[in-house]
Parts: structure tokens; C-alpha cells; sequence
């Protein structure tokens, strides 16, 4: 009895849940639906803004200077970067090369003379510019130098003019002189442009007191 009791009681309040049900459904039913046909219509207001969660969709509207093509994963293009013309380097100023050292000049030359009859051998000076005898020799030196810090070998050099000239006799006149020699004699090597006499024989020893070098002129 009592089971049967619990059902009818939930029986009773299924239907009191089913009429509540139909109860709101007739409020929420739009009131075109009951508005017979041909009576005025109430105006319809507005329906509320969509929920956040889902954006309202509007089509795109086309710009004002024709329509426009779009491109699917369409990339923007960098902007060209116009380039500065570089301005050419300024000429390099002209390297001037140095200027060879120069040699060393004296004042002075050593001379050594053989006599190739009597075997005498003599060593005297001549200076630049003065003739010097020896015997019937008359020595004229023009340059006496020794080489520049910058050639490869050192050497000593003379510009050597050499005349023959027998002396005067009593009573005769004194025969014309004549040039046997005229160039340059290498201390280092006397057989290598030497004096060649059927008498005599003679050759460079050195140079002596130095004479001082001009500086260059200035531009």
C-alpha cells in the first residue's frame, strides 16, 4: 500500500510539472503566432546583440575605385631600397721615389807609377783639376769619387787624363805633347781599363780628403 502511495504521489507531480511546462510555453510563444490574419501587426523589436562568442559576420564591402582581386596568402612585397651612389675615392697623391744616395767625392787621388826600365816605382798625389808630372807623364785628374751606401759593391773610382810630354832639351825646343790616356781607373781592379805605355805603367791607389756633399735643391 504504501509503494503504491509513493507511485500515485509522483503521478501527481509529473502532471503538476507537465502543466507548469505548457503554462510557459504559451508565454514565450511570439504573439504573431496568435495575432489572427489581417489584424495590424506590432511592431518587432529589435533582437539583441549576438553573444561575444560569436562575432557577427558582415560582408566586405569593395573600395570606391573598382574591385579588387584578392590573393589567397598573399605576402606584402618589401619596399625597394634605392641605393646611394658612392663617391669614387680621391686619386692617391703620387709617390715620389727617393732619390739615389750619392757617391763621395774627393778632393784628392793617389797615383802609383812604375818604371818599367829602372823598376822604380812611385806613389804621389794629384789633386782635382792640377796636372802633376811624373817623368815624361803629365796626370790630370777630373773625379776622384768612391761608390753611393746603396750600390752593391764598394769600389774607388778616377777620371784620369794622362799626356806625354818629353822634356825640353838645351838649346831645343820642347816637342808637342800627345794624350795616351783618357777614362776611368778602378782601384779594385787596375787591370781593368789600365794605362798602356811601352815605358810606363801606372794605376789608382784611393781617394783622400773628402769633399762635402751639396743638399739637393729644393721644388
Amino acid at each position: 500500500m504504501a509503494r503504491r502511495a509513493s507511485w500515485i504521489a509522483a503521478a501527481a507531480a509529473l502532471a503538476g510539472l507537465v502543466g507548469a511546462s505548457a503554462a510557459i510555453a504559451r508565454q514565450t510563444t511570439p504573439q504573431s503566432a496568435q495575432t489572427p490574419p489581417g489584424a495590424p501587426q506590432a511592431p518587432v523589436a529589435q533582437s539583441a546583440r549576438p553573444a561575444a562568442s560569436q562575432p557577427e559576420l558582415r560582408p566586405s564591402q569593395p573600395p570606391q575605385g573598382g574591385p579588387a582581386t584578392a590573393t589567397p596568402n598573399a605576402q606584402l612585397a618589401p619596399t625597394p631600397t634605392v641605393a646611394t651612389p658612392e663617391k669614387p675615392p680621391a686619386p692617391a697623391a703620387p709617390v715620389k721615389p727617393p732619390e739615389p744616395a750619392k757617391r763621395q767625392r774627393y778632393a784628392i787621388a793617389i797615383m802609383q807609377a812604375l818604371d818599367k826600365v829602372t823598376t822604380e816605382t812611385m806613389r804621389f798625389e794629384v789633386p782635382v783639376g792640377q796636372p802633376i808630372r811624373y817623368k815624361t807623364l803629365v796626370f790630370t785628374v777630373r773625379a776622384c769619387e768612391t761608390a753611393a751606401s746603396d750600390e752593391v759593391a764598394p769600389e774607388t773610382t778616377a777620371y784620369v787624363i794622362v799626356d806625354t810630354q818629353p822634356k825640353a832639351q838645351a838649346g831645343r825646343p820642347a816637342p808637342a805633347g800627345r794624350q795616351i790616356y783618357k777614362g776611368w781607373m778602378y782601384a779594385s781592379s787596375p787591370g781593368l781599363n789600365p794605362l798602356q805605355h811601352p815605358v810606363y805603367d801606372a794605376w789608382l791607389i784611393a781617394c783622400k780628403q773628402s769633399i762635402p756633399v751639396a743638399p739637393p735643391a729644393k721644388p
